[in-house]
């Protein structure tokens, strides 16, 4: 049965209300939907939830959970079967010396869990950063130039150190999109087989175990062609499941009917791959779930 952890609504930069994506989940069958919506961050952008909306988002998911997932009982009825699990989470975006700690929102909304993000990577100075994300490559080329002088290795270090102290400070459960740096280098900056990259990949590889956060396998990149293959790559996940680090699949839903983009493909290159199962949270906590 289809799960997915990552999914966008109106309160960031998704496109519907939250309860049109629970509709369209139980309508394909789904027994989890979690919503992780972009944390705010301090200063203006058109992807993160605003500030004065954070408690209404998290209220909003939370009673679309008592709606859908808590069996209850009405007009002296007995009590029906639960039809899909509705989970409170939120895409975290960590950038060191800006953003406020993941323990300060898991305390404040009561998440069911975090996803951990790196989509704006800093320099020495914090009121340059280099965003890797959004629609318009041209923006991750001039970025690269303004904040760290057309310098890829540079660049691409600052985001993997970025990731790592996430992971190491921060701990969240889910590590999101953890190459997406690649996706407009298309090979023009860098070789995702250089000698230093893979030393990166390693040393974040490393943190993650030590740490125990689940990596998500991101299909977004794919069926929305920005990328030639998943978040992260087959390089990568040969690794992950070498080390045998958890993972699950999700795909970073900005609309209803993207829930579950490409995880028929992704779950076969899966298990084409060696794994046997993927992770899914629940109210109890995470499951394994076989992908045979």
């Amino acid at each position: 049965m289809p799960f997915n952890l990552h999914t966008h609504t109106r309160f960031s930069d998704g496109s519907s209300e939250p309860v049109e994506y629970v509709e369209e989940a139980i309508r394909q069958g789904f027994t989890t939907l979690g919503f992780s919506d972009h944390s705010p961050v301090p200063f203006e952008n058109t992807f993160a939830i605003r500030g004065n909306e954070l408690c209404l988002y998290g209220e909003t998911i939370k009673h679309l959970n008592n709606l859908y997932s808590a069996p209850h009982a009405k007009n002296n009825e007995s009590p029906v079967k639960s039809k899909i699990d509705i989970l409170l989470g939120l895409e975290i975006d960590f950038i060191p010396g800006i953003t406020r700690s993941f323990d300060e929102y898991r305390d404040l909304l009561s998440l069911d869990y975090t996803i951990g993000s790196v989509h704006l990577v800093r320099n020495s100075d914090p009121s340059h950063l280099w965003f890797i994300d959004g629609p318009d490559f041209s923006i991750y080329d001039k970025g690269l130039q303004e904040v760290f002088g057309g310098d890829i290795r540079k660049a691409v270090t600052a985001y993997y150190r970025q990731i790592q102290e996430m992971v190491t400070i921060q701990k969240p459960d889910i590590v999101g999109h953890l190459d997406k740096v690649k996706m407009y280098n298309r090979g023009r900056y860098f070789s995702e087989e250089a000698p230093w990259y893979l030393g990166l990949i390693e040393e974040t590889l490393d943190l993650i175990e030590e740490n125990g956060c689940v990596v998500e396998v991101n299909t977004r990149g794919i069926y929305k062609k920005r990328s030639d293959t998943l978040f992260p790559g087959p390089a990568i996940l040969e690794k992950l499941l070498k080390r045998k680090i958890p993972v699950t699949i999700s795909s970073d839903a900005h609309k209803p009917h993207e829930l579950s983009l490409c995880f028929t493909e992704t779950k076969a290159l899966l298990t084409e791959m060696g794994f046997m199962d993927i992770l899914n949270k629940t109210p109890k906590g995470w499951e394994c779930v076989s992908l045979e």
